[in-house]
């Protein structure tokens, strides 16, 4: 049986590409491989969120005034801790059986601490209100000491829940 791949660097907005928002520790039969459907709900996630929270928490925290944000070299990245989910993945990483993952309509970024965590999750709703845009969920997630923003938008339905889950 051949073994199928994806093409880890097709952009799927400026600034991410395929195999940031599909990587897994876990390994699995089905290689953790999005679906076309599964890769234009990640498109629609990066192009109209992700792009924006990236250019607004550098453009306010990270930049020196009167510094451009193209040529920066204070610019940071978003990282990205988990993107699509395939049924077995999201089993091994212990989502919920109808986790926005599944979908690709799921994002879990890293975050440094409590304060970058809150820092993302107030631009996010700063960009739902001025765009007029809705989404599923915004949970601020804290796991001991790591901190994570776990942040959903579906094609439609979504419910604009909002939670902080301390364990």
């Amino acid at each position: 049986m051949e073994q199928v791949s994806i093409n880890k660097q097709a952009k799927l907005s400026e600034h991410f590409v395929l195999g940031e928002l599909t990587k897994t520790k876990y390994k699995t039969a089905d290689g953790n491989i999005p679906s076309h459907v599964v890769i234009e709900n990640l498109k629609r996630i990066c192009e109209n969120w992700l792009e924006d929270l990236r250019y607004s928490y550098n453009t306010l925290y990270c930049l020196e005034p009167g510094e451009d944000y193209e040529s920066s070299k204070n610019v940071e990245p978003l990282v990205i801790n988990s993107g699509y989910r395939s049924p077995a993945v999201n089993k091994l990483a212990g989502g919920a059986a109808n986790s926005n993952h599944l979908t690709g309509c799921a994002v879990d970024i890293r975050c440094t601490g409590k304060e970058q965590m809150i820092r993302y999750a107030s631009i996010l709703l700063d960009i739902a209100d001025g765009t007029k845009q809705e989404f599923d969920e915004l949970l601020l997630e804290q796991h001991g000491n790591v901190c994570w923003l776990h942040f959903a938008v579906r094609p439609k339905d979504n419910r604009r829940k909002v939670a902080f889950l301390q364990t």
